[in-house]
């Protein structure tokens, strides 16, 4: 009797601990507030800290690290059941940034299938695959810093003062930049440059991939603006427009690309080259798709897989142990273009 008035404080602050924990998710979801998201993480690691010292005081240290060795056991096990159910590496994952909106909002937690036979996937999900040559996709690889074209509006005739965003009343003209050029002049810090990364229209004839555009909508808080997106591409006699009932795959960058970890984007087309498969994606909530981002098309082994289910705010967990406290940028507007 005397043990579990002992533990009955205990039991009650891990309660107060786990609801606070609860709450300060939730707000860190609403509002994103970065210093939220640092008490909440510190909070996670205070808990894992109390439950071990609470489990010593109250089942000594030999039960509490067999009990602890069982848990991570059980869970080991777990994950294998997982991997092999669903056939892929990485069941689960959770949407870091805002680039899916409205359909997936960061800190959802998406659980995943592994995609065995591509031309299959590819046929149930009416996902369209572009047949090319081999030697048609190594060329466009070994140009690839070519095919990181997106779309912009560029202002009053200014070729460097450019933005997807279209400001209300304000003359301008759409136009293709190459993004490459454009990161490299941001990094040196000369704006003045940018001019130099516009590509006129018919240069892109030239490239495997081809872009067309459209203006959308987008809503920045209160505000409501006009954008510039890609909205269609073309490979070869192929047209390909957007489609949004299309699924949403998982793969992983490697260092060559500008995004890092691992990528949660609608699936566009799928490109088989000489049998073997590359996949082109595209946030919901971008204006490009993410080789126009210069990010390579994923081969097959990069993709995790594809998104099966998503759990609201639980992904929260993940974020914050890994770190990704700060909200990505684009997370305040949302591009609407259907």
């Amino acid at each position: 009797m005397k043990d579990k008035k002992k533990r009955k404080p205990e039991s009650k602050l891990s309660w107060l601990l786990y609801l606070l924990l609860i709450l300060l998710i939730g707000v860190y979801a609403v509002f994103g507030n970065i210093v939220v998201g640092a008490v909440a993480f510190l909070l996670i690691i205070m808990i894992l800290i109390f439950e071990v010292k609470s489990s010593i005081a109250s089942e000594g240290a030999r039960k509490s690290m067999i009990d602890i060795g069982v848990a991570i056991g059980a869970a080991i096990v777990f994950w294998i059941i997982l991997i092999v159910a669903l056939h892929t590496t990485a069941p689960v994952d959770a949407v870091s940034s805002c680039s899916m909106l409205p359909v997936l909002h960061r800190g959802d937690l998406v659980v995943l299938h592994g995609i065995d036979n591509v031309s299959g996937f590819a046929s149930a999900n009416h996902v369209p695959v572009i047949n090319v040559s081999a030697s048609a996709f190594a060329q466009m690889q070994s140009n690839i810093q070519d095919e990181f074209l997106a779309y912009f509006a560029y202002f009053q005739g200014n070729l460097s003062r450019i933005s997807y965003v279209i400001t209300n009343n304000t003359p301008y003209t759409v136009g293709l930049y190459n993004i490459a050029c454009i990161s490299q002049a941001q990094y040196l810090n000369q704006r003045s440059r940018v001019a130099d990364c516009f590509v006129p229209q018919q240069a892109q004839q030239s490239n495997l991939i081809r872009y067309s555009y459209s203006i959308g909508n987008l809503s920045y808080g209160k505000y409501l603006f006009k954008a510039v997106y890609t909205s269609q591409i073309a490979v070869g006699n192929s047209t390909i427009a957007d489609n949004y009932s299309n699924p949403i795959i998982v793969y992983q960058t490697t260092s060559r690309d500008s995004f890092s970890g691992s990528i949660i984007h609608r699936l566009y087309a799928i490109i088989n080259a000489g049998g073997q498969y590359y996949f082109l994606t595209k946030g919901d909530n971008n204006q490009a798709l993410d080789i126009e981002f210069a990010n390579y098309p994923a081969n097959q082994s990069a993709v995790l897989g594809y998104v099966i289910a998503d759990i609201p705010v639980v992904g929260y967990v993940k974020l914050l142990l890994s770190g990704q406290i700060a909200t990505p940028a684009g997370c305040n507007e949302t591009l609407s273009t259907h």
